[in-house]
C-alpha cells in the first residue's frame, strides 16, 4: 500500500509539473501577443497628435483651394478678354495640385519615415500597369483640358455631337455633360468630343430661319412672294440685313415650292418661335388673297367602253 501511494503521488506531481510547464507556455505566447497588441496602442496614441496635424494641415491646404478659386473668379472674370472655360481649367488644375501637395505633406507628418520619393518610386514600378488600366481615363482628362483651353463651345451653348443634341451644362475633366431638349441628361466622354464634330447652334447671335411653302401651278407665283416679302418686312423680328428672300426651288408634283429665307437675332427670339410666327402669316394671307396651298392629289380615269367592263363581252 506504502508503493501504491507513492507511485500515485510520483503521478500527480510529474502531472502538475506538465500542467504547470504547459500552462506557462500558452502564458508565454499570449504574453507576447498582448505586448505587441501594447505596442501598437501605444505607438498609435503616440501618432495621434501628428495624425491630429496631419488632418489639420490637410484642411488648411482645402481652404487654400476655396482662396485660390475666389481669387480667379475675382481676377479673371471682370476682364473683357477673359474666357469661361479658363477660369474653369485654372480651378480644376489649381485646386487639384494644392490637395496634391497637401496629401503629401500630411503623409509625410503623420507617417513616421515616409518621404514624397517613396511615393514616387512606388509610382514609377506601377506605371505601366497604371497606364494601361487608365488609358481611356487619362485620354479623357487630356481631351477634356484640351477642350477647356481652346474652347470650342461654352457652358450654355447648344450643340450636335455624334448625333446627340442638346445644352452644354458642364465641362468636366472626364466627360461633357448635356441637358437634351426633352429634359434628359447626356453624358459624353471627352475624348469622343474632342475626335467628333461639333456643331455648335449658339456660336453666333444671328440665326437663318427657312421653310417651304407650296402654290398651286393656277396661282400667281408673283403675287404670292409679294405677300410673303411683305410679311418678312412688317415682322419686327425679322432682319433687314443680310436680305430676306423668296424663291422657286421646285417645281413638284403637286405644287410650285417657294423657299423662304430670313435672318433673326436669337437674343430677341428663337428660330421656332419665329418660324411658326411667319408660317401663320403666310398661310392667313394666302387664305385671303385665295392663294392655295395644294395637297396630293390623285386623278381616276374611269373607262367608259362596254366591253373593257364586261370581260365576258368578248
Amino acid at each position: 500500500m506504502q508503493n501504491v501511494a507513492q507511485d500515485t503521488t510520483h503521478l500527480l506531481q510529474e502531472a502538475g509539473k506538465k500542467t504547470t510547464q504547459t500552462v506557462l507556455e500558452h502564458s508565454s505566447k499570449y504574453h507576447d501577443a498582448y505586448t505587441t497588441i501594447d505596442k501598437i496602442i501605444d505607438s498609435f496614441w503616440s501618432r495621434v497628435p501628428y495624425i491630429c496635424i496631419a488632418i489639420v494641415v490637410f484642411i488648411i491646404f482645402w481652404l487654400l483651394t476655396k482662396l485660390f478659386k475666389f481669387f480667379v473668379r475675382k481676377t479673371l472674370e471682370n476682364r473683357s478678354y477673359t474666357r469661361q472655360n479658363l477660369v474653369l481649367v485654372l480651378n480644376r488644375v489649381g485646386t487639384s495640385t494644392i490637395l496634391f501637395f497637401g496629401f503629401l505633406i500630411a503623409l509625410v507628418i503623420a507617417i513616421p519615415g515616409f518621404t514624397p520619393g517613396q511615393l514616387m518610386s512606388a509610382l514609377g514600378i506601377g506605371s505601366v500597369a497604371i497606364g494601361f488600366a487608365f488609358k481611356d481615363i487619362f485620354q479623357n482628362l487630356l481631351s477634356g483640358l484640351l477642350i477647356l483651353l481652346s474652347e470650342p463651345f461654352r457652358i450654355g451653348d447648344a450643340i450636335v455631337c455624334n448625333g446627340l443634341e442638346g445644352t452644354v451644362e458642364d465641362i468636366q475633366i472626364r466627360a461633357t455633360f448635356l441637358c437634351s431638349y426633352d429634359g434628359r441628361r447626356i453624358v459624353i466622354p471627352n475624348a469622343t468630343v474632342y475626335t467628333s464634330a461639333i456643331t455648335v447652334n449658339t456660336a453666333y447671335q444671328r440665326r437663318r430661319c427657312e421653310f417651304v411653302v407650296g402654290i398651286g401651278y393656277d396661282d400667281d407665283v408673283t403675287k404670292a412672294k409679294e405677300q410673303i416679302l411683305k410679311i418678312l418686312d412688317e415682322n419686327r423680328n425679322v432682319l433687314s440685313h443680310p436680305d430676306f428672300s423668296v424663291n422657286v426651288t421646285a417645281l413638284a408634283d403637286f405644287s410650285v415650292n417657294l423657299t423662304v429665307r430670313w435672318w433673326i437675332d436669337t437674343t430677341e427670339t428663337s428660330i421656332a418661335a419665329s418660324t411658326s410666327e411667319i408660317q401663320e402669316q403666310v398661310m392667313i394671307a394666302f387664305n385671303e388673297q385665295g392663294i392655295s396651298i395644294p395637297y396630293p392629289i390623285r386623278e381616276i380615269k374611269v373607262s367608259n367602253d362596254a366591253t373593257a367592263m364586261d370581260p365576258l363581252a368578248k
